[in-house]
């Protein structure tokens, strides 16, 4: 077979790696923590090279998770939650897992564990496929049950699909978000990189990166644009009628290209540059942060509804 799948223990974690055998290109994944992206392995010459910037090992993840949140699923909300509140359907709730009081963000799944219930490997592709079923009785400010089904495929060319199914196993409408977390790195400094992405508008900011509720046009980086001084911790609408890729990380020192591929249910981009700058984290979005008040993007799905969002990551060299 040309793609593989193995199991192997390192730094203090179980990880899954999907294979390409010939080319050596290998993705590694974490289910117990978030279904997390810990590394995309790509060989350049007699050199490899990890484009994830990951945890080192399970006691940096334990120390930083709750404050990077670096490469896992986000579910059932991504971003913000003014508040931790939100309103639905005539009741009112307040997200119990918060990193600090009235501060949800990211979710509810980012460090849960998720079970491993489908793989495969052939000629063409290596795929598994990772479960995580959420409870009623999870967090009395999500009271919905519902399955976070999450698909990692590794097909040839250095090309990673992550899909994701969200199923509402609940008997009454629920609202959902979903997204990916995942930060970059060619270990160029991010000054050094170039970014494009077609975006259309740029969703407005408050103080506390909240949206107003207003979108601004915006199309600073269709064109690329070198990163060096430039800070970002934005959300992006993407003009989707443009051609793929729509984004694209491009290290011009070594040549290495990131590229993304959202599909039509990730309409936002959001892009974060952290304070040491040493890697990137471009994240696909199905709505704008705070969606759940704000209804940007805010998916509705009725009893026993499912959505699958997915995007592509192409890595050239």
């Amino acid at each position: 077979m040309k793609f593989g799948i193995r199991s192997f223990q390192e730094a203090g974690f179980d990880i899954i790696a999907l294979q390409d055998l010939q080319t050596g290109t290998q993705v590694e994944i974490i289910p117990a923590y978030g279904a997390l992206l810990h590394a995309f392995k790509v060989k350049r010459g007699e050199e490899t090279l990890n484009l994830i910037d990951s945890y080192k090992d399970l006691a940096d993840l334990e120390a930083n998770l709750r404050s990077s949140f670096k490469s896992v699923k986000l579910s059932p909300y991504a971003c913000r939650i003014k508040d931790a509140k939100y309103s639905w359907e005539g009741s009112d709730y307040s997200i119990q897992k918060t990193i600090a009081p009235g501060n949800a963000i990211h979710g509810l799944l980012y460090d849960a564990a998720f079970t491993v219930t489908a793989q495969e490997a052939n000629d063409q592709q290596a795929a598994i496929t990772l479960t995580h079923h959420f409870k009623q009785t999870d967090d009395a400010g999500y009271p919905f049950a519902y399955d976070c089904i999450a698909t990692f495929t590794l097909h040839a060319n250095n090309e990673l699909q992550l899909s994701t199914k969200v199923v509402n196993q609940s008997n009454t409408v629920i609202p959902v978000m979903d997204g990916w977390h995942p930060y970059f790195t060619t270990g160029t400094p991010v000054d050094e990189l170039e970014l494009t992405f077609a975006s259309k508008q740029i969703v407005e900011f408050n103080e506390k990166l909240l949206p107003t509720g207003n979108l601004l046009p915006y199309t600073e980086f269709v064109s690329g644009k070198l990163l060096k001084g430039v800070e970002l911790d934005n959300s992006f609408l993407l003009d989707q009628e443009k051609p793929q890729p729509q984004a694209t990380i491009h290290d011009p020192k070594k040549n290495i290209n990131i590229a993304f591929y959202p599909g039509n249910n990730y309409p936002i981009l959001q892009i974060y540059i952290p304070p040491h700058r040493t890697s990137i984290a471009v994240e696909n979005l199905s709505g704008a942060p705070d969606a759940f008040n704000n209804g940007i993007g805010l998916v509705q799905l009725a009893a026993g509804e499912s959505r699958v969002f997915d995007t592509r990551i192409r890595i050239t060299l």
